[in-house]
């Protein structure tokens, strides 16, 4: 179906408008809370590099240890229902650790804690996410409506980080979880206000969990795309999320940059986020989805490598942390909207749910692992070099998309379908 007819059109679709526009304030909401959780770990509970990746641990560890049976249970129950549950599970979470420090009883393995109940919320909001868009705007519209989303999404990170930095001269960084907390609310009543077409699956044709999650773990593994897909991503996560386990204590204590400052890096970055989303349909129409994978893959290891070099180039620090937000971002969504699409065309929609929630246990499920091991690291080698050893594995997570499948211009639309040209 042509891109330019009205059912390839995501704002066609009944309730995607108000969708949009609650997941695009909780997207703002949230930049005011990574920020401060960032603030509050390093700044004020003086966080150590083990602590850090404790705590990266936890907020991940869920997609590890509940994210296949998460996907089984949103195949069977309605996904716009499990998403307002878990935003107001969040939206009670945001409000602990605030009233915790206006109490002045607020420890790390407070915030450990409440991240690891938040990671939780947050995988069975993500999966009945994905799999909710093909519900609302049909799979004519996914590319689309994944476009829009993450237009928003970006705005929200041009704009969240720097007006949560300057805040943060004149409160002080718990009360920036109450904003976050806004945030998860408003998308529980845009949601409440949606009304879909979707039926929880028959009881009658239910099987057991086990063999459910196994059907949807055997699908993931299945293709020949997803294959490299899983062993890309699942490389250049883990490392990456040892770059940003360790990413604040380099900026705030051993570049001694001030939080509103990183606030303002975090947004100039997101520019490339925004360029990414509103340019990524022309990049995938003019080279293909596989050149466009390896190609923002490949540019995201580059960009991650100007972490770690602003230690060494102390005066450039702030220009070389700016454009490695940048080029990060950019490559980021690009990757994000190509392949996410591709993995909606390609799933049978009684597996969707299932599908995502593999493919987050396993592209996910490495970053806990990968959080302990930057917090080793740091302690063992100091928090530069063990930034290095994250750099060097996102340059090999590009390996997978080195052959044909990097040439190729259309992937699959079934398991069992052959690539384009």
């Amino acid at each position: 179906m042509d891109a330019t007819t009205p059912e390839a059109r995501a704002l066609a679709h009944r309730g995607f408008k108000r969708f949009w526009a609650g997941q695009g304030l909780a997207q703002l909401g949230f930049q005011f809370g990574g920020l401060a959780t960032a603030v509050i770990a390093v700044d004020l509970l003086h966080a150590t590099d083990a602590q850090m990746g404790y705590l990266n641990a936890a907020n991940t560890a869920a997609f590890l240890l509940v994210g296949l049976i998460a996907g089984a249970w949103v195949d069977r129950w309605r996904k716009r229902r499990v998403m307002i549950v878990a935003d107001l599970a969040r939206v009670l979470l945001m409000l602990a650790a605030p009233l915790l420090w206006f109490a002045d009883a607020l420890t790390f393995w407070h915030l450990m804690v409440i991240g690891a109940l938040l990671g939780l919320a947050t995988v069975f909001f993500d999966v009945a996410y994905q799999s909710y868009i093909p519900v609302l705007v049909g799979r004519e519209a996914i590319a689309d409506a994944n476009g829009k989303l993450e237009s928003t999404s970006q705005i929200a990170r041009l704009g969240g980080p720097a007006v949560a930095g300057l805040l943060l001269k004149f409160v002080s960084a718990p009360v920036l979880l109450l904003i976050n907390a806004v945030g998860f609310a408003v998308s529980a009543v845009t949601l409440l206000a949606i009304r879909d077409d979707e039926q929880p699956a028959d009881r009658a044709n239910r099987r057991p969990l086990v063999t459910e999650i196994r059907e949807g773990l055997s699908f993931v593994l299945r293709p020949p795309f997803l294959q490299r897909l899983l062993a890309n991503t699942c490389t250049t996560n883990f490392g990456a999320t040892i770059v940003f386990t360790l990413q604040s204590i380099l900026v705030l204590r051993i570049l001694g940059l001030d939080p509103s400052l990183l606030g303002v890096i975090m947004s100039i970055g997101a520019v490339g986020g925004l360029v990414a989303s509103l340019t990524q349909a022309r990049f995938t129409r003019k080279f293909g989805d596989g050149p466009v994978i390896l190609m923002s893959t490949t540019t995201a290891a580059i960009g991650i490598f100007l972490v770690p070099l602003s230690a060494t180039i102390p005066r450039a620090a702030v220009a070389l942390l700016i454009a490695a937000a940048f080029i990060q971002s950019f490559a980021v969504i690009v990757f994000n909207i190509t392949q996410v699409s591709a993995r909606q065309r390609l799933c049978p929609p009684h597996l969707l749910g299932r599908m995502n929630a593999s493919i987050r246990f396993v592209v996910w499920g490495i970053m806990p692992i990968s959080a302990l091991t930057a917090g080793a690291l740091g302690t063992a080698i100091g928090t530069v070099p063990a930034i290095w050893v994250g750099v060097a594995l996102m340059f090999i997570g590009i390996a997978p998309f080195l052959g044909r499948y990097g040439r190729m211009r259309t992937l699959p639309t079934s398991p069992e379908g052959t690539l384009g040209a």
